[in-house]
């Protein structure tokens, strides 16, 4: 009984012990979340595995150029034949022997010599394409780097504004216990408890509101920081603190919007992406105009023969024969594929090139877009701090007022509306200034 009850125990903490374990809150910075998204993205994980086979293709078209060795081996089964033979001094001597099982083995060697040109355009443009794809992996790198900044600073701001409804309703709650204690003895209507009351329901449903948008923004965060679903957390983050930094960054290019364009043009990975591929489709087009071209191949083999019928006359042995020689091709006439693939080159390159061009147009929008939204971002931090203190300021002088019986109850009520209005703000646009300026840091592609 006393063995049950101790395992029991152990069994008890170290259950007990994984639960704490369990239960104990992950504690991430902006950059390990980056760092923790980018590691378990499976978008990522996709694009590494197309760049590897875009590099694959590269070699393979690298090796069509080298010499190609094969060995070959056959067997034939034939039927049986009448010996030919003729006389000679020793007797009769045969000519074509009676020979059913042939085996034949062979060392091919083929090697392209000359091909127009086609195989170092096709190579060089699956290494343009390999390039392209390593873009593309860095430019989804940019958006889930923007994705996780967004993620972060939403779950920030629906704590933030959770806990400035949470204060609010605490604040509520107290007015409202003055009321009731004023109404006790008389020195107001019963009309400004219920209206008091009225208020402090309203904003608890706005906290369970501001509760469930935390739950939503940090079942998001999760997904993209590769936590399990879960898993508790904690950001690190001063939101005050980096938006003052913000506000006191001279390296924004807030002033210069043409040099941030030539700066987004210069950097961003979607851009570098898109000349890669245009310079595959002029590869591309330069492999199909060589079809047009003759071609030079160099062939040889060793072969070694039971009956080997390069050696007359044919025995029943093994036998060693070789030969060397070049094969030229020159296609008079292909029914216009050439020029059809040639065409489809043509169409694709400037495809891409007018991929480009509209890039280039989408991208100077969205700097100065970015640029002005950050612009903007600041002014409000500023609009929404002056705000939070002049309203901070009504609300104190109403409350004393309030208690000195000068003020109405509606007048601490707007009071305490305004304030809860003007923290909310102030938290959002501080969360909006961090996000715009991610934004402008992808538009650039920093």
């Amino acid at each position: 009984m006393r063995r049950r009850l101790t395992f029991a125990c152990i069994a008890g903490l170290l259950c007990t012990s994984d639960a704490a374990s369990a239960q104990t809150a992950v504690r991430l910075t902006l950059e390990e979340a980056i760092v923790r998204g980018l590691e378990a993205s499976h978008r990522l994980e996709e694009l590494s595995a197309r760049q590897e086979a875009a590099r694959a293709v590269e070699d393979q078209r690298e090796a069509a150029a080298r010499p190609q060795i094969a060995a070959t081996a056959s067997y034939t089964r034939t039927n049986h034949v009448e010996e030919f033979s003729v006389p000679s001094a020793s007797g009769f001597r045969v000519i074509y022997p009676d020979v059913p099982d042939n085996v034949r083995s062979r060392i091919d060697l083929q090697w392209p010599i000359y091909t127009g040109g086609r195989i170092g355009a096709l190579t060089r443009a699956a290494g343009a394409e390999a390039e392209a794809a390593g873009h593309d992996s860095d430019a989804v790198r940019a958006d889930l780097k923007l994705e996780i900044t967004r993620s972060f600073w939403a779950v920030m701001t629906a704590r933030a504004s959770s806990d400035v409804v949470r204060q609010a309703l605490d604040r509520t709650a107290a007015h409202l216990n003055d009321v009731r204690n004023q109404l006790s003895v008389g020195l107001v209507p019963p009309s400004d408890v219920l209206s008091i009351e009225a208020q402090h329901a309203h904003q608890r449903m706005l906290s369970i509101e501001a509760e469930n948008i935390v739950e939503t923004a940090s079942a998001e965060f999760r997904r993209l920081a590769g936590l399990e679903p879960d898993t508790p957390f904690e950001l690190v983050a001063d939101l005050f603190a980096a938006s003052r930094g913000l506000a006191e960054d001279a390296t924004a290019p807030t002033q210069a919007p043409g040099a941030a364009v030539d700066l987004a043009r210069a950097n961003r990975s979607e851009r570098k992406s898109l000349q890669f591929r245009i310079t595959a489709a002029a590869e591309r087009e330069a492999a199909a105009s060589a079809g047009r071209l003759p071609t030079l191949t160099a062939i040889g083999g060793y072969d070694l023969a039971r009956p080997n019928p390069r050696i007359f006359p044919i025995q029943e042995a093994w036998k060693p024969s070789w030969d060397l020689g070049v094969h030229f091709r020159w296609s008079l006439f292909d029914g216009n594929r050439v020029r059809a693939e040639t065409a489809e080159a043509i169409a694709n390159r400037r495809g891409a090139e007018a991929r480009l061009r509209d890039f280039d147009t989408v991208v100077q929008v969205e700097v100065r877009q970015r640029v002005a939204d950050l612009n903007s971002a600041r002014a409000s931090i500023e609009a929404a701090e002056v705000g939070l203190r002049a309203a901070a300021e009504a609300r104190r002088v109403l409350a004393e007022r309030f208690g000195a019986g000068v003020a109405t109850n509606t007048d601490v009520l707007n009071a305490q509306v305004a304030l809860l209005q003007a923290e909310l703000d102030l938290t959002r646009a501080r969360a909006n200034a961090q996000l715009a300026a991610a934004r402008l840091d992808r538009a650039l592609g920093r």
